[in-house]
């Protein structure tokens, strides 16, 4: 099943509805360090709520750690500045579709070092959508193809 990965999330409600539809939909969520929120219960559980307890989890220490363990897997980037639409990507079982921090993105060298990068179509003028929609969105339509 595909997974999910969260580079240096900022934000502890966004994590935590992204871990809620990790465990909702049988998906590991893989938390690339330094978050930039105190990774704490307190943190996550208002909108994690009891499904925090179900989530698959999978921390990092850091970048090239998370590359490493991720050997016989296929990475795919969501971000605004790819050009293919997320609807047409054939996703594969054992894809981690990459998510960057909602401040930033990722830097270039992490999207120079990923082959497959995907995107959201959007009205022109608009920048980008909640990174927990865009995520719900992207990992919806792998599950979909996968089922």
């Amino acid at each position: 099943m595909v997974e999910i990965a969260l580079y240096q999330p900022d934000i502890p409600q966004n994590t935590a509805t992204i871990l809620r539809l990790g465990a909702c939909l049988g998906v590991a969520v893989n938390i690339i360090a330094p978050t930039g929120f105190i990774w704490s219960d307190k943190a996550l559980r208002r909108a994690g709520m009891d499904y925090l307890d179900h989530a698959r989890i999978v921390h990092h220490v850091s970048w090239d750690r998370f590359v490493a363990s991720t050997e016989a897997k296929r990475l795919v980037l969501a971000t605004t500045r790819a050009d293919k639409d997320y609807r047409d990507f054939r996703f594969c079982g054992d894809d981690i579709i990459i998510f960057g921090r909602e401040s930033a993105g990722v830097p270039d060298a992490v999207r120079g070092s990923v082959k497959h990068h995907i995107a959201i179509a959007m009205q022109p003028g608009m920048r980008s959508l909640n990174i927990a929609m865009s995520c719900a969105m992207i990992t919806g339509e792998a599950v979909r193809q996968l089922r």
